[in-house]
């Protein structure tokens, strides 16, 4: 499978004859770059500097992030252009209109108690793929 971006939402497409899957919908910026890791986990970041993290399988938007913008910048440089998983698959790095790299980390401090996710799939879970 693979994923798509375009100004209003990210599809997933199946291979290997490019089949449609489901739009991912929720930013409301033009998304320019995604990143998965092995985990499953889905990356989104637009111009507005938003980051979603979706689950792959679902396509469940379980965190959104406003990437912070570097002291002395407009808040209009808020964009991410690009961004990668390290190996391990834990951190996440961003380049950004604000001419910063950022590395994001996991939270290793977060349990189902401190941030919980509140399941309401809007997308009908499809067959396994």
């Amino acid at each position: 499978m693979f994923a798509s971006a375009s100004p209003d939402n990210l599809k997933q497409w199946k291979c290997p004859d490019g089949r449609f899957i489901q739009n991912l919908t929720g930013h409301n910026a033009i998304i320019n770059c995604l990143a998965v890791n092995p985990e499953g986990v889905l990356v989104s970041g637009a111009d507005n500097g938003t980051l979603h993290c979706w689950d792959w399988r679902t396509g469940y938007n379980f965190q959104r992030l406003q990437a912070p913008v570097q002291p002395g910048s407009m808040d209009s440089e808020s964009g991410i252009f690009s961004m990668t998983f390290d190996h391990s698959g834990s951190r996440l790095i961003t380049t950004e209109a604000d001419k910063t790299i950022k590395i994001y980390r996991e939270d290793d401090t977060a349990t189902e108690e401190t941030h919980p996710i509140h399941w309401r799939p809007e997308i009908i879970k499809r067959r396994k793929y």
